[in-house]
């Protein structure tokens, strides 16, 4: 298993554009939980940091793909570099302004949010360049899913370790720094540099106009819902069994879950359409949600939520292969940055979704929103099943505008997505 991971970080470039890209990340894996405890210590209320933090979300969803275009249109160096900057002086107004000023700090987290550089979807755009073998790239995408879960684990204790050593407000300027400094290594390697997006189609849709990913969009939405009420129900559920470290167990355990069936996966080859191996994967995650319905005792309960946990990873490695393999040419960073996108607003519309749910019908009922969404899910692949099928796999000649289903050149696995 270690050899195929190994293999890649050895290649040229690969471990640094990971890096880069995880340390670039940190300000947006940290930002939540930065903020809320910076509101507070600044004698701001719950509902205060909670909408602070709220705004940020929706503007770093609303900027992804924004930014994803503009990186297609004009390249990693002159989108990414600029945006780290101006999201960092965003969240560096606000810790000097603090939360007083309602409205200068709604809009200072908003532009931190907006302009957060869309380097995950960078990073995806650059591993065909970078390794070369469609295998290796395939691993690579299941390693990225790995490390994202690795980095959400490792950014609030960060923060933590930093509001123990100096102050919440040191907290927001060091992740942000750190964020600007990850960002700048990413884009003056030289692949960052050489990397060109393949002539596109002016449409005002972009990568919406493949009919393929508007279908995955829709399923990963309610995979984020899954996700996003998981975060909720815990929290009722720590409340009756023990408290915070009760919670802190149960998502590091859905962590660890997704890290290892990440590895699981990554480390072999996989054989036949990823569009329905992901069919697959989607229905299998729905299933291994169910378990949570039974809340028993603490231990027990970790348990499960580490096998919650198992196939998040490899579906979302599996989608990074649809993704690629539907946007049309000259889109794949805006794609992959709607991706995160949906992801991040059904999350949010999870954790909406959860709340009165559990003030209704208690814990059991919040865990049972989980399974259904990872069902709704499973059936948007199912009913899209025609959509998801690449071109040139169902009869359909390939390589004109005209036989292509997303009204451009033939989207796909390419090196073409390099310089």
């Amino acid at each position: 298993m270690a050899a195929g991971y190994a293999e890649i970080l050895r290649t040229r470039y690969a471990t640094r554009l990971l890096a880069g890209t995880l340390v670039g990340r940190l300000p947006n894996a940290t930002a939540p939980i930065a903020i809320v405890l910076f509101v507070r210590a600044e004698g701001g209320s719950y509902s205060l940091a909670g909408a602070l933090a709220a705004v940020y979300g929706v503007a770093n969803a609303v900027g992804q793909p924004l930014l994803g275009r503009l990186v297609d249109l004009y390249g990693q160096p002159r989108v990414q570099l600029p945006a780290a900057l101006l999201s960092a002086l965003g969240m560096t107004f606000f810790a000097f302004t603090g939360p007083d000023r309602i409205a200068l700090a709604h809009a200072a987290v908003a532009a931190a949010g907006l302009f957060t550089p869309p380097l995950e979807g960078g990073l995806r755009a650059l591993w065909p360049s970078v390794l070369g073998k469609e295998g290796q790239v395939h691993t690579a995408y299941a390693m990225d899913a790995i490390a994202q879960e690795v980095m959400f684990t490792v950014g609030p204790l960060l923060v933590t370790a930093c509001v123990a050593l100096w102050s919440e407000q040191a907290a927001l300027l060091v992740m942000n720094a750190v964020g600007v400094l990850g960002a700048l290594s990413v884009v003056v390697s030289r692949p960052s540099r050489a990397w060109r997006s393949e002539p596109r189609e002016v449409h005002w849709l972009g990568a919406l106009r493949s009919p393929g990913l508007r279908a995955l969009l829709g399923a990963f939405l309610f995979v984020g819902t899954a996700l996003g009420a998981i975060t909720v129900a815990g929290v009722s559920y720590a409340d009756e069994h023990g408290g915070d470290a009760v919670y802190g167990w149960m998502m590091a355990a859905l962590g660890l879950g997704a890290l290892i069936g990440g590895s699981v996966y990554g480390a072999r080859q996989w054989h036949g359409v990823p569009e329905r191996r992901l069919g697959v994967l989607v229905g299998l995650l729905a299933v291994c949600y169910v378990p949570l319905t039974l809340t028993p005792g603490a231990v027990a309960m970790t348990a499960l939520a580490a096998l919650a946990g198992v196939f998040l990873a490899p579906a979302l490695a599996c989608a990074f292969i649809i993704v690629d393999r539907h946007a049309p040419r000259g889109t794949v960073t805006e794609a992959f940055s709607w991706l995160v996108t949906t992801f991040t607003v059904g999350a949010s519309l999870g954790t909406a979704a959860a709340g009165p749910v559990v003030q209704w019908g208690g814990t059991v009922w919040g865990f049972a929103v989980p399974p259904l969404a990872g069902g709704a899910a499973l059936l948007v692949l199912l009913a899209t099943a025609r959509v998801l099928v690449k071109p040139g796999e169902t009869g359909v000649v390939a390589g004109s505008s005209e036989n292509d289903r997303n009204g451009a050149v033939e989207p796909g696995f390419s090196a073409g997505h390099q310089a």
